[in-house]
């Protein structure tokens, strides 16, 4: 499964697709999920469902993870054809100098940007230890006009991300643009081929759910949830890592150390929002992971959460949890994961959904 899962990921990782504008990885999933027995549809926000119809007694479920990456947007393109940019999504702006990024103008015709840094030597020591505002950052893509930005197609609201790359730092561990969260695409699709290989009978009906918009408002899921009805909803993104000199106090995840279960996030800056699960739902992947070998993390946070946030809260309710894997260096360009603990989390939802279709049930009653 690792190295299926190198392969799904690393081409997920090479397509731009900043939120609300995530049509051409929407396109790519579906075209590698398309011999697979699910029904396909497109919502009008552009969320991709695949649903396989499973048993009739078991609960529904949704599998979801987002498509869409954060990045910028073009705001202004300067005389001299300097080009400035307004951020969609929790950049971290100490990191964007010098960064190399790309202008999404068209499959075949994107183009290429540095986002500028004033030259070392011309910088004076009282700067050399500040952060530029990103609104007061600059995008050099070698035009020496406005109109020559605007004859490669880049307009005001043109698409802008890092530019794609992936980097193999040893047998398991993949840096790269988006790990956030095409890992989480890559999981969900491989748990989709996991579970259509099982009968009916022995397998809930399940929506795999590939959303947008989770980087600019984390809602896109939500209306997919709004049709769709799941009973149950378990969400795939990232688990800070906690093993790394900066991160240390932040919990105990470990990159290579499997899975990890997020038992409570909150954001708590402006947005009064997060998940604490439903409690069958962590009992449930204790004893899957236990029954499976699977080694599996835990982790509570605040200043973060996901789009199941706002599942939870659709109908009367959805019985939600976040399943993760470890990442480092969230946000920036070169996002960090282990492809171990990608196929172990794999595993773990896979039988963990399929455990549904049995003696599995939702009463609050049964299991507090």
């Amino acid at each position: 499964m690792i190295d299926s899962l190198r392969q799904s990921l690393e081409a997920l990782m090479l397509i731009p697709g900043l939120a609300g504008h995530e049509d051409r990885v929407r396109r790519h999933i579906t075209g590698q999920l398309a011999h697979l027995p699910l029904q396909v549809s497109v919502d009008m926000l552009g969320n991709l469902i695949c649903t396989l119809p499973g048993a009739d007694t078991a609960p529904s479920v949704m599998l979801f993870t987002h498509m869409d990456s954060l990045g910028f947007v073009t705001r202004k393109i300067e005389a001299n054809g300097l080009i400035r940019i307004e951020r969609l999504g929790g950049i971290p702006e100490k990191a964007l100098p010098a960064q190399l990024v790309t202008f999404c103008v068209g499959e075949g015709r994107d183009v290429h940007g540095i986002i500028a840094n004033k030259s070392h030597h011309a910088t004076p020591a009282d700067e050399k230890y500040k952060v530029t505002p990103y609104a007061d950052l600059f995008i050099d893509i070698g035009a020496e006009s406005a109109g020559a930005v605007e004859a490669l197609g880049i307009r005001i609201g043109t698409p802008v991300v890092y530019t794609p790359r992936v980097v193999h730092l040893n047998e398991h561990r993949v840096a790269g643009t988006w790990i956030d969260d095409r890992a989480g695409c890559a999981v969900v699709m491989a748990a989709a081929a996991a579970l259509a290989e099982l009968p009916a009978a022995q397998r809930p009906t399940v929506h795999f759910v590939f959303a947008v918009l989770e980087e600019f408002n984390l809602r896109g899921a939500m209306v997919a949830a709004q049709g769709l009805r799941p009973d149950v909803a378990i969400q795939i993104d990232l688990a800070l890592n906690s093993d790394t000199p900066d991160m240390t106090s932040r919990g105990e995840v470990v990159l290579g150390g499997g899975p990890a279960m997020a038992l409570y996030s909150f954001h708590g800056r402006g947005t009064l929002n997060g998940t604490i699960p439903h409690p069958a739902l962590p009992k449930l992947m204790d004893e899957t992971a236990a029954a499976e070998g699977i080694p599996l993390q835990r982790t509570a946070h605040t200043g973060a959460l996901t789009d199941s946030s706002y599942v939870q809260l659709v109908g009367t309710g959805v019985a939600c949890i976040d399943m993760c894997f470890p990442c480092r260096y969230t946000h920036t360009s070169l996002e960090l994961c282990d492809l171990r603990d990608l196929s172990q989390l794999t595993r773990l939802v896979s039988a963990a959904i399929a455990r549904m279709a049995g003696d599995f049930s939702l009463d609050r009653d049964l299991v507090t």
